[in-house]
């Protein structure tokens, strides 16, 4: 191995997934360098199981960088909110807000291709391993080691969008004590051959409507995306592991019984898991690193903001960057726009699992009581989608 002199770097963003990606992008849309490392090679993403539920704020984002990606993407027209054996229901559409749609579902893999088409040939550092990062005085230094050599680099800001972190002692962990089974399904037509939209084209069997429903072993979600759903399915740990040594049968068994009889499923594929946590990092900025998505904050999968917020996260660092530069006073300007849109997103969605993710009576009742509420009272409904939506944006 050969060691080099130190490269000058303006901007190092750690971690080529779509959230770092994006950070790029939208960087380089402003005419401000930076340069992508990650530790798996890029085609790595391709092999990512998850479906994504994107906000129609994310699409709006993302089209600002040319990276939204319209074939794949399936919109959410209506969601269906509602609680196993309880009564009240909450129906969020489309047509209330003047959207073409209040989300979207996209596999992993086509919205990290969507961002990566825009890459230039040298923007990615790929397959690289972090040694050591110390800050500097005019800086971050970076010591790598990459295709065999050792490389030191020198970087005005280091930004961290690598995804879930490990033990960290800046991140408090909130375990859920449960785990998201995760897979397609097909939903079953309610008539043969399907229902027609007004092209006289058929509709697929979901009719682009998202589901959560709310159990006592946690919420399962259901999410249109092409002619099938994307589930969710959280459970205690133990019920995870039945779940997944299950055949298909007794899989959709499962499904159906925790779902009950308003729709019918077929055609299981492939099942992943994976446990679930609340992670907050303490302090987005030090010195003259910060950190972003993911590795900032790590949501419940309950209503889809996780993956948006990474996205909010990006775009406002980026545009924080192109206006005012790369300096103290910058990223504590950043760290301080992103207060309320992180910790409403982490209190929103942690106040609802532990809210719903029992049986007690009581909760129940009052669980019901809320969701007949949403339902009849819109601009209840309407705060709780347009936050869903657009984040902390949507606040007055």
């Amino acid at each position: 191995m050969t060691e080099t002199g130190i490269e000058p770097v303006d901007i190092l963003i750690i971690g080529a997934g779509p959230v770092g990606m994006t950070l790029h992008l939208a960087l380089a849309a402003g005419g401000q360098k930076s340069l992508l490392l990650d530790r798996r090679p890029l085609q790595a993403q391709q092999t990512d199981p998850r479906a994504l539920a994107l906000s129609h704020g994310a699409r709006q984002l993302l089209e600002q960088i040319n990276s939204w990606p319209t074939r794949a993407a399936t919109p959410i027209e209506t969601i269906h909110i509602s609680q196993k054996d309880g009564f009240g229901r909450t129906l969020i559409e489309t047509r209330e807000y003047d959207l073409p749609a209040l989300g979207y579902v996209v596999r992993y893999r086509d919205l990290a291709d969507a961002l990566a088409t825009n890459l230039a040939s040298d923007a990615v550092l790929a397959e690289a391993e972090i040694l050591d990062i110390q800050p500097a005085n005019d800086g971050v230094t970076v010591a790598l080691r990459h295709a065999g050599h050792l490389r030191t680099l020198r970087a005005k800001l280091v930004v961290h969008a690598e995804g879930t972190p490990g033990d960290d002692p800046a991140v408090k962990v909130s375990d859920y004590d449960q785990h998201a089974v995760i897979c397609e399904v097909t939903p079953l037509p309610p008539l043969e051959g399907g229902r027609q939209n007004g092209n006289g084209l058929r509709r697929p069997a979901h009719e682009n409507r998202a589901w959560e429903r709310f159990t006592p072993d946690g919420p399962l979600a259901l999410l249109p995306l092409g002619d099938e759903y994307s589930i969710v399915f959280t459970l205690p740990p133990a019920k995870a592991d039945a779940v997944m040594a299950m055949d298909d049968d007794a899989f959709i068994a499962a499904l159906q019984t925790q779902f009950g009889q308003r729709m019918r499923f077929a055609k299981p594929g492939k099942r992943s898991r994976f446990p679930l946590f609340l992670r907050l990092r303490d302090t987005l900025v030090k010195d003259n690193e910060v950190w972003i998505g993911n590795t900032a904050q790590t949501l419940h999968p309950v209503s889809g903001q996780g993956f948006n917020l990474g996205i909010r996260d990006a775009w406002q660092l980026s545009e924080i960057l192109l206006k005012n530069g790369v300096d103290r006073a910058s990223l504590q300007n950043y760290a301080a726009s992103r207060r309320l849109d992180r910790q409403g997103g982490a209190f929103f969605t942690d106040k609802i699992v532990r809210s719903f993710s029992n049986d007690f009576p009581p909760l129940k009742l009052a669980r019901g009581l809320g969701l007949l509420a949403l339902d009849i009272f819109p601009p209840a409904r309407h705060f709780v989608a347009k936050r869903m939506i657009w984040g902390a944006r949507a606040w007055p």
